[in-house]
């Protein structure tokens, strides 16, 4: 539940919400409690081999911060020189996970990310019309990873006669059941649901941009494996680590998304395990998968990196007057800057997405055999 919701709840219905600033007062002792024992604690061994193909033919591909909420710690991003895996590494570990998720989806950040994805409703139809090539109207569709369920709510409007469910680990899947935006919400880990409960009880399965955040990416592409009945359909759409502006851009390339971004995995790699699988692959998509924000991305982390920060829990104390000032400052002139990084996204960036390496991201539909 969030600080927000759980104080509201308190003071009972008619309570006014609290203030930003007050929901952050009232989140730093745990914050500072968390921070007094260390980052160091929030991850796991370091690898020496790829957690995806078992190669110890590794290279650092970079290191970064949280240059999103500004939270203390560093991370590590390697490649695999055989199947070009990146990943996390060493990895977030339990206890990290929690730690640089709160507040991010839920809580302090829910506000902000709900207006985010509300306002994407092109994107969100043209995922659900990807799938429209190889299927009939499915008759139910879970999508994985849904948060407030916000795709499957623009998803009807292309099949208005599905079921969509969605499932996610935080309290936004209830959220979106009590708004309508889907049908039926269950929280949990998907690997440990696919079994009975789920087995062969749909006719798609989406995960889009959940696979890099997940722990283990095989364990949830075998789920959707067992979810799927005969003849149904996998969508998955994640960021393509051998995107141009991964490189160009480095630690400023968006969908890094650090550190809650574990896995990045090449679209041969993914096509290969799906057939192991027993899927196969009826459709690629790059150019209508990109989310052609590189540029704009770029500037904003940059500005974000050097820029005093705004208050949050996780500093010891609020900033002071001065310092937000000069925050505000740097923000108006950074103004010009994203205006221009805007404009060239999309008059110049978007229309060569379909190009070489252009796209940030790639889908696939596949189909499960059998």
């Amino acid at each position: 539940m969030s600080q927000d919701k759980a104080t509201s709840d308190r003071l009972g219905p008619e309570a006014p919400r609290p203030s930003r600033a007050e929901a952050v007062a009232a989140l730093r002792p745990r914050y500072q409690a968390d921070l007094d024992q260390g980052t160091e604690r929030f991850f796991e061994p370091r690898r020496t081999d790829c957690p995806w193909c078992g190669s110890t033919r590794l290279k650092r591909r970079l290191r970064t911060r949280d240059r999103f909420q500004n939270k203390p710690g560093r991370f590590r991003l390697d490649t695999c020189r055989d199947c070009r895996l990146v990943f996390q590494n060493p990895r977030l570990n339990g206890d990290g996970l929690e730690f640089y998720y709160r507040d991010f989806y839920d809580g302090l950040g829910e506000e902000g990310m709900g207006n985010v994805f509300s306002g994407r409703q092109k994107m969100y139809r043209g995922r659900a019309e990807a799938l429209k090539p190889s299927a009939d109207a499915p008759a139910k569709w879970l999508d994985v990873g849904t948060g407030h369920g916000h795709f499957p709510e623009v998803a009807r409007t292309v099949f208005p006669t599905t079921v969509f469910d969605g499932l996610d680990f935080t309290e936004g899947v209830e959220l979106a059941e009590r708004e309508g935006r889907i049908d039926h919400g269950i929280r949990g880990s998907f690997p440990e649901l696919a079994g009975e409960r789920l087995a062969g009880r749909y006719d798609v399965v989406s995960m889009f941009h959940y696979l890099e955040h997940s722990t283990d990416p095989r364990a949830e592409l075998r789920a959707a494996h067992r979810a799927l009945g005969p003849g149904g359909h996998l969508l998955i759409e994640v960021p393509d680590p051998e995107c141009w502006f991964a490189r160009l851009f480095g630690r400023f390339w968006l969908p890094w998304l650090q550190p809650q971004h574990l896995y990045f995995l090449p679209v041969a790699g993914l096509r290969k395990e799906l057939e192991a699988l027993g899927f196969t692959v009826v459709l690629e998509q790059h150019r209508e998968s990109s989310d052609t924000v590189d540029l704009l991305g770029a500037v904003w982390l940059g500005a974000n990196a050097v820029l005093p920060p705004d208050d949050a829990p996780w500093l010891a104390q609020p900033p002071g007057r001065a310092r937000w000032l000069l925050r505000c400052a740097g923000l108006v002139a950074a103004i010009p800057a994203l205006v221009v990084a805007t404009t060239l996204d999309r008059l110049l960036l978007k229309p060569l997405a379909g190009l070489g390496k252009v796209s940030n991201a790639y889908r696939l539909v596949a189909r499960r055999n059998g």
